[in-house]
């Protein structure tokens, strides 16, 4: 008996003459997807299911229907009578336990039966998630194993792991339940989520980044995505440990931070910039004043002198809306000696280097751009964007004189996120910025487990800066910077 029904017999064939039969090609063998453990399996949409949509079977729909229910009726009725249930409820032993009882109240009366595709613990921990956290998504967003959770709409969640992304199979009850949980992580952030505001930037209690999409703007329902942070932060020890960069690329860097050159860090999305931007402001002095400007604060700096600002969007209670490029004019009279920046992405640039070029040296930022060349480029589109009526070689000057180096990032086919760049600019040369590259990824093509095959490599120039750097305290050895051959020749 075949899967689709018995199979029809086949007419027997004609005697043949006997020959030595040949070997049958080896069939090619269909590579499964190997999905982790705490993956939800998936089900196969039903005919005529739009594929970016997805969808809920009912039955499970109708338990997550029933967890909705009784989680809200606990918090109204028992934790939290005054409380929105947009709003969060932090999860303290007190409430928990109040919750516990009350559920053990319900199943010990008889009145309500657990279906047997869900055990009592898993029943319980979803209605907490609902009472207290993010609902579907808690349990993504307690894993410290993932760096992306993308819900596409209520049915279809993505996460990435190891530079790998696989649908979860966790599923909202709907848009509306989408939208509850949205609403609980900007809410207590004094931004508005609603159809007059769809897009929001928000973050995570953690320093998650969090971006939201609503309707009508949403096509196929409201999406989240959110960048996840680790909660123990990189170092560049950890950066070592992946083969990000090299011990000698850490040490120059850090001579350039203290030395106090003006660092753009570059990188597409999801390259990395941000973890890098937070490992090279660990090489700040401790004396030193710093500003930190972000749209949501993600950057986290351990020194103690630090002043971290946060732009503020406009609300019905509230409409001014603090733009970066006000809280980079204001920054400049707190007295900062160093201004970082957690991305240029508009007219915010050409105060950025103003800043740079008027005292505020060993300032930081990052530009999402694919390449040292590019960042350049971009930064002329920016500061163009503040309006400013100056000509295109007054801005190419002033980044030439404000910028000292361009550190890319870049995540590579494989998943894997490395510098692959460490370059220096050296000035303008006629009408064009002159930079060098100090230290290069080269790419040695893809081995047998499918990670690339590379290798970090100085590429045989010692940088400008050396005299300045050796002032500042730092003598670095010639062999810094001396090429080095391919260990895979």
């Amino acid at each position: 008996m075949g899967v689709f029904g018995k199979r029809k017999e086949q007419p027997s064939a004609p005697a043949q003459p006997a020959t030595t039969p040949k070997p049958a090609p080896p069939k090619a063998e269909k590579k499964e997807e190997v999905r982790d453990s705490f993956l939800i399996p998936l089900e196969p949409d039903p005919p005529g299911t739009p594929t970016q949509r997805g969808f809920m079977p009912e039955q499970r729909a109708a338990l997550l229907k029933m967890q909705i229910q009784i989680a809200d009726n606990i918090r109204k009725k028992f934790l939290a009578p005054t409380l929105a249930l947009d709003l969060p409820l932090e999860r303290t032993p007190e409430r928990e336990q109040v919750a516990r009882e009350k559920l053990d109240q319900l199943l010990s009366g008889g009145g309500f039966r657990l279906p047997p595709s869900i055990t009592q613990e898993q029943f319980y921990e979803g209605i907490m998630n609902e009472i207290f956290g993010f609902g579907p998504i808690q349990p993504l967003i307690d894993r410290t194993d993932l760096t992306e959770i993308m819900v596409n709409g209520p049915y279809i969640v993505f996460v990435e792991m190891k530079g790998r992304l696989s649908e979860s199979g966790f599923k909202f009850l709907d848009d509306d339940h989408v939208e509850r949980i949205i609403k609980r992580i900007v809410l207590p952030l004094g931004r508005v989520a609603s159809s007059d505001h769809p897009l929001i930037d928000a973050r995570l209690p953690d320093g998650s980044r969090v971006n939201a999409v609503l309707r009508p703007c949403a096509i196929d329902g409201p999406n989240i995505t959110i960048r996840k942070f680790s909660k123990d932060k990189l170092t560049y020890n950890d950066l070592l440990k992946f083969g990000s960069i090299t011990e000698d690329m850490v040490k120059f860097l850090e001579a350039a931070v203290a030395s106090r050159r003006n660092i753009i860090v570059s990188g597409g999305t999801g390259s990395g910039k941000t973890t890098l931007i937070n490992i090279l402001s660990a090489f700040i002095p401790e004396h030193e004043r710093t500003v930190t400007i972000e749209d949501a604060a993600e950057l986290q700096l351990r020194q103690r002198n630090v002043v971290r600002l946060e732009t503020k969007k406009p609300n019905p209670n509230s409409p001014t809306e603090v733009t970066i490029r006000h809280c980079v004019i204001n920054a400049l009279r707190m007295r900062p000696e160093r201004i970082v920046v957690g991305e240029c992405r508009g007219g915010e640039a050409l105060d950025m280097l103003q800043a740079m070029n008027t005292g505020h040296d060993g300032s930081m930022t990052t530009i999402h751009a694919n390449t040292p060349r590019d960042c350049i480029s971009r930064l002329e589109t920016l500061v163009l964007m503040a309006g400013a009526d100056l000509p295109l070689m007054t801005v190419r000057r002033q980044i030439a004189s404000a910028i000292h180096m361009i550190v890319q990032a870049s995540r590579l086919r494989d998943g894997s996120r490395k510098v692959v760049s460490v370059s220096e600019i050296l000035g303008m040369e006629g009408e064009n910025v002159i930079m060098q590259e100090i230290y290069k990824f080269f790419d040695e093509g893809d081995g047998a487990d499918g990670k690339i095959q590379g290798y970090h490599s100085p590429t045989g120039i010692r940088p400008n800066c050396s005299e300045l750097l050796v002032r500042s305290g730092f003598n670095l050895p010639p062999s810094m910077f001396m090429k080095k051959p391919s260990p895979y020749q």
